[in-house]
């Protein structure tokens, strides 16, 4: 499983889970997953740069948890999973407004340490983690109209965060593999063709 996916399991979970066993159980079980992949990542050395989505998970969810439980009918509950979205929207556009693109940490797992400075590294970071973010925003706005329309309507939400993350992990291994391609043709004809490739850890 590639990292970028690895990282969202506890929002998906969430996603899965407010709209069938309750906004509080899957608020619990992302914290508790946020915080086993935190745990995971330390252990295998990575940085907190390598894992901001698992960070910002943690955070969220334990907000989200306790809220849950201090206040199981808040009228935050049908919009929880427009507001998950856009917390990953800021939590995406803000890496980008601090030029440390969330994406970023993940590529350096198996990317060269040569060329993590570099403007082709940085390019295609900033590309792939503005498709995240505006995949986050665009979430977050259809499911909050959902809401609106019809806060009952748990699977139509749930399908479009699902949709949410779908969208971009295939544009991310798409535009991997087209740079993949670029970078061997442009190795037959020069040096360091394999600068800007991102690629992911397992």
């Amino acid at each position: 499983m590639t990292g970028s996916v690895r990282g969202f399991i506890p929002w998906i979970a969430f996603a899965v889970l407010s709209g069938t066993a309750g906004w509080e159980t899957g608020a619990i079980t992302a914290v508790l997953l946020s915080l086993a992949l935190l745990l995971r990542g330390r252990r295998a050395g990575q940085g907190l740069d390598e894992n901001v989505i698992e960070l910002s998970a943690a955070v969220f969810f334990v907000v989200i948890a306790a809220l849950a439980a201090v206040a199981p009918h808040s009228p935050l509950r049908d919009g929880v999973g427009a507001l998950s979205s856009a917390w990953l929207a800021v939590t995406a556009w803000g890496s980008l407004a601090i030029s440390r693109p969330f994406t970023m940490g993940i590529a350096r797992r198996s990317v060269p340490e040569q060329f993590w400075g570099t403007p082709q590294f940085r390019r295609a970071n900033n590309v792939i983690t503005a498709v995240w973010a505006s995949s986050f925003t665009v979430t977050a706005l259809a499911t909050g109209a959902v809401d609106i329309a019809d806060p009952h309507a748990s699977l139509a939400t749930t399908l479009i965060q699902i949709a949410g993350f779908v969208v971009p992990a295939v544009f991310t291994v798409r535009y991997q593999e087209s740079r993949r391609r670029a970078a061997a043709q442009a190795a037959q004809s020069g040096p360091a063709a394999q600068v800007g490739v991102f690629t992911q850890g397992s």
